[in-house]
């Protein structure tokens, strides 16, 4: 690293005439080589701080065995695709969204929602089942997710411009193919958690490195954006196509699929007598309610907030102002939320996971009552922690209660249950009306519906179950 600075170029000598003044007594010093030698030595400090970055990100994703066990390329290459995401989300939002005034937003909006939505709530439930029947291709899988949604964005390019109709199915592939993604990830996680990492922190480290990422991406969609509204789509088609590559480069233990079977989301109570060995348990059961309910709320919070801020937005700031300053404290609640999934431990994951709940719910209600910049804020950074560490939570509890032959498969059904609930919390959020008082109340009563029917689960499950650690078994 030392020489690197000593490798300046040497300064060329111009032609007579092109030389700047000359020192008394000394030689002439060329205005042209100031120039180049200026150049050359920001490029070499720029090297320097690029290549030093690169391995400090390296040696972050690869402590604690994670390099060895080839996490690290899949914290990478999802890193690269919440960027990719993001740029194409920055393009969308930019076009259905803050292109055109509010009311027209909102049922362009809700054209998004039918068309793009509606069809992945039916498409959804058979990705996972669809997945299971690939075990011995999930880096191909992943590469072509990546693949469709380059060939995707740079189909997007025009319409985008234009707020043609077409950008709608495309926009529905780019869902989908994103989606599919998310299951395979989960589900590939296990396969390369390090011997001394629990999968909680596994999970978390990636997903830190995806939202770290994500909020570069929207800082430079952005700047691309500036440019011209099909240029978050031409960066997203680059990201997109480097990370078909690299989702090749993962460790072919991705690929194995020795022991598995398919899993079964039900109770062992209702499972069929010779299925009983393959259910994921009632602690998992229950997990999955809560957390999708945080989902939901994820999902209503987007949508409504969005419309809410821009037709009303609060304490006399701009509507993009206080959309920022809401998905600022999202952000920050969904990293936190991660970054506490890092010591989370697995016997408590059930109250973890109603906690998650029972706070999300106050933060629903007390916007609900004293709506404001501070409340609205409040319940954004509160649904994202919440959100993150509840699926943390649900994780945790999948690693220990679902046997490990049926455990990738309960990560692919999971991961589908929670993008349906998303859906559903969105719809909920662009059909209320814009009140703020309103339509936090309605999602704090939801949410109250739903913390009784996890405190009344955990209470049976405490009566049912003195040992939570003991995993379902069949009498059979």
């Amino acid at each position: 690293m030392g020489c690197v600075a000593d490798e300046t170029p040497p300064i060329p000598v111009p032609p007579a005439g092109d030389s700047g003044s000359p020192s008394e007594g000394g030689p002439k010093t060329p205005r042209r080589g100031l120039l180049v030698r200026g150049a050359s030595a920001a490029g070499a400090r720029t090297g320097r701080v690029v290549h030093g970055t690169g391995r400090r990100i390296r040696r972050a994703t690869s402590a604690e065995g994670a390099g060895e066990s080839g996490l690290a390329k899949l914290i990478e290459l999802h890193a690269l695709n919440s960027f990719g995401d993001m740029l194409i989300a920055i393009a969308l939002a930019s076009t259905v969204f803050f292109s055109v005034p509010t009311g027209e937003a909102r049922g362009r909006v809700a054209l998004y929602l039918l068309v793009t939505m509606a069809p992945f709530a039916l498409l959804a439930p058979v990705i996972g089942p669809l997945l299971d029947r690939m075990p011995h291709g999930r880096r191909s899988a992943m590469a072509m997710s990546m693949l469709a949604r380059a060939v995707l964005s740079w189909t997007m390019a025009g319409p985008v411009i234009s707020g043609s109709l077409t950008l709608y199915p495309a926009a529905l592939g780019v869902l989908v193919a994103s989606k599919a993604y998310g299951v395979v990830r989960s589900v590939v996680v296990p396969r390369l958690q390090p011997p001394g990492l629990s999968l909680v922190k596994a999970n978390s480290r990636v997903t830190l490195a995806g939202l770290m990422a994500g909020m570069l991406g929207a800082g430079v969609g952005g700047l691309l954006h500036l440019i011209g509204p099909a240029w978050p789509l031409r960066g997203a088609f680059l990201v997109f196509v480097v990370g078909t590559l690299m989702a090749f480069h993962l460790p072919h233990a991705v690929d194995s699929a020795k022991g598995e079977q398919r899993a079964v989301l039900h109770s062992p109570e209702h499972a069929p007598r010779k299925a009983r060995l393959r259910t994921v348990g009632p602690s998992v059961i229950l997990a999955l309610r809560a957390v999708s309910s945080l989902r939901a709320l994820v999902g209503f919070l987007v949508m409504f907030l969005a419309f809410l801020l821009r037709s009303d937005p609060v304490a006399g700031l701009r509507p993009t102002v206080a959309i920022g300053v809401v998905a600022a404290c999202a952000g920050a609640g969904n990293a936190l939320g991660s970054a506490l999934g890092s010591w989370l431990r697995t016997r408590r994951s059930e109250a973890i996971v109603t906690v998650a709940l029972l706070l999300a719910t106050a933060a629903a209600f007390t916007a609900a009552l004293w709506y404001g910049l501070l409340t609205v804020a409040l319940v954004a950074a509160t649904a994202g922690a919440a959100a993150s560490l509840g699926k943390l939570a649900l994780d945790a509890l999948i690693q220990r209660d679902v046997p490990e032959a049926v455990r990738t498969s309960a990560f692919a059904r999971s991961e589908t249950v929670l993008q349906l609930s998303w859906v559903a919390g969105g719809g909920l959020g662009i059909t209320l009306p814009l009140d703020g008082s309103l339509g936090l109340g309605v999602a704090a009563a939801l949410l109250t519906v739903s913390l009784l029917w996890t405190l009344w689960s955990l209470t049976r499950l405490g009566r049912s179950s003195p040992h939570p650690s003991a995993r379902p078994r069949s009498v059979g």
